[in-house]
């Protein structure tokens, strides 16, 4: 028996408005830009997709099983511009059959800058999906699924989690299977569960493209290739990816939602079974060392940072804002530190990224920007004005 675990992140930055050196105010973020997204994304996306994961757990009895990263950035959005999704969400966690996992609450990369504000933002994040849902996470993803040895040790000396979630890339892997439970290597004890990401992008990336020679993908036709890994490629196949694969990356004219209402059936009919993250190691012990001195990241085919860091705009404005941290927390003033804390999101770098050819291609498609250029400009202008705010002695 193979089981399939399916992990979604969902997620929504705190878009900036455009703010030039002539504007003032600390008005940074564009909330009618942020509510028209998110509401978008809503009807397109988040609503028929939960609606329809609900249903499918009612009609299988309990035994299609999903998990869920909602950072802090989208609550807050949903709270605000659309709580009847969070409501579907709180729907799906009264079924029992829904797991929620940990990360940053402001899916930002301080565990790279700043250990101290990755571990403020971990546990803010905890908090915030036990008051909202009633669990505590005991698995965690960090942001974009960046990941390396000192992330493992660092993660199993909180005590916090029982395992982490990391990207199955080749260059660590040299040919294993990642559809095994691994351990960090030197004995650091947690487990790691890590992404099929052929079989993940063959429903987030290819399932509309009709050049694929897989296409079209059928649910019988994925169920199939599912059970033929069984026991001779590992026994659980974890399928992470966006939730916005459904209706929004893949429209609902693809066939994306009829391909996942006939796949928990077709995978059931041969044989095997669907598990949350956390079910996957109650039932599988670990096989293998996941040893990546390296950084690991699952974005764009290098599946590294540079997203993030990969210039000298992403360089100068990532050593601007953590090195404003502790100027920023001495003033004790909630607004600057959450104003501070949004310009850590992961996405404003993202935005700055000057990669081409095909990774370039998704760095514009998710770009509110005309250039990365523009993107950093706009940041360090906001940068500037949030010192500003600071005590002359402390900036």
């Amino acid at each position: 028996m193979a089981s399939v675990c399916f992990y979604f992140q969902v997620h929504q930055p705190p878009r900036l408005k455009r703010y030039s050196i002539f504007d003032s105010g600390d008005q940074y973020f564009d909330d009618a830009r942020n509510r028209e997204i998110l509401r978008k994304v809503a009807h397109r996306s988040y609503m028929p997709t939960l609606k329809l994961l609900g249903e499918l757990i009612h009609k299988h009895d309990g035994q299609f099983r999903v998990s869920f990263s909602l950072t802090g950035c989208v609550i807050d959005q949903l709270r605000r511009f659309a709580p009847e999704v969070l409501e579907e969400f709180k729907k799906l966690a009264e079924t029992g059959c829904v797991e929620f996992l940990a990360e940053t609450y402001h899916h930002s990369l301080s565990f790279l800058y700043s250990k101290q504000e990755f571990l403020e933002q971990v546990e803010l994040h905890l908090e915030l999906i036990d008051e909202i849902f009633g669990q505590r996470p005991t698995i965690f993803r960090n942001t974009e699924l960046i990941y390396n040895n000192e992330l493992a040790s660092f993660i199993a000396d909180t005590h916090l989690f029982r395992g982490i979630i990391a990207e199955g890339t080749e260059k660590i892997l040299n040919g294993r299977s990642p559809n095994h439970i691994f351990d960090p290597p030197d004995e650091i004890d947690i487990a790691l569960l890590l992404k099929n990401y052929r079989l993940s992008d063959d429903i987030a990336y290819r399932f509309s493209n009709q050049s694929w020679p897989q296409w079209p993908l059928t649910a019988e036709k994925f169920a199939g290739w599912i059970n033929k890994m069984n026991d001779v490629e590992g026994r659980m196949c974890n399928l992470f990816m966006d939730i916005e694969t459904f209706g929004e990356h893949q429209w609902e004219n693809s066939g994306i939602f009829d391909f996942m209402r006939k796949l928990p059936s077709a995978v059931i009919a041969l044989g095997d079974d669907f598990k949350t993250p956390g079910e996957c190691l109650d039932w599988y012990d670990s096989s293998d060392i996941f040893d990546s001195e390296e950084i690991i990241s699952w974005a764009d085919s290098e599946r590294d940072i540079t997203a993030w860091n990969g210039n000298a705009m992403q360089g100068s404005a990532l050593a601007e804002i953590y090195g404003l941290e502790k100027a920023v927390k001495k003033t004790g003033d909630p607004s600057i530190i959450e104003d501070w804390r949004k310009l850590t999101c992961s996405d404003h770098f993202y935005y700055m990224c000057t990669k081409y050819f095909d990774d370039g291609a998704v760095h514009k498609y998710f770009s509110p920007y005309d250039s990365p250029y523009d993107g950093y400009i706009n940041f360090m202008n906001v940068l500037d004005n949030l010192k500003t705010r600071l005590p002359s002695d402390e900036k």
